[in-house]
């Protein structure tokens, strides 16, 4: 469908049909400035195939812009989280998630511990400094974890759908 027709004239610089087809969504979506707008519309003149071609976008875009996608009812995302597989599935799915990530933190902070302590050119106090980071780190996670379960157990809330 390529006419192989060429422009000339005025800012054209030997434009063919495939050039212009090129702009005819930018046209539809009102997205070309004045002069490209007006040698298009130029162009559509003396040019059936274009014209046709565009045509035949105006009635493909029509029909997509009326389409809309349907959003699935709320009560439908209600009964799928609520059935008891998926809120196991989901529940099982970050339990092993979790327990890998703190295995491999763990494991590589051990390891880079290690590392450090065993480096007889590392200084004592760097040492001893590591070794009551770590201290200090895993005394806030308990106590962290401690506030958490406490908080949660007297949450009068917890059974309240959000």
């Amino acid at each position: 469908m390529n006419c192989g027709r060429q422009m000339t004239g005025k800012g054209a610089s030997q434009m063919t049909c495939h050039d212009w087809k090129d702009m005819m969504m930018g046209y539809l979506d009102n997205e070309l400035d004045q002069e490209q707008k007006a040698r298009f519309e130029e162009h559509l003149k003396g040019c059936p195939e274009c014209k046709k071609e565009l045509q035949e976008f105006k009635n493909l875009k029509s029909i997509t812009d009326d389409v809309a996608l349907a959003e699935p009812e709320e009560k439908l995302w209600q009964d799928y989280w609520g059935g008891v597989y998926n809120r196991i599935e989901l529940g099982i799915g970050w339990i092993i998630f979790s327990i890998a990530a703190i295995i491999l933190i763990i494991f590589g902070g051990f390891k880079a511990i290690e590392n450090v302590i065993r480096n007889p050119g590392v200084e004592c106090t760097l040492k001893i400094g590591l070794i009551l980071l770590v201290v200090g780190l895993a005394i806030l996670l308990v106590s962290v974890l401690r506030e958490r379960i406490f908080f949660w157990k007297r949450d009068r809330y917890k059974d309240i759908q959000r």
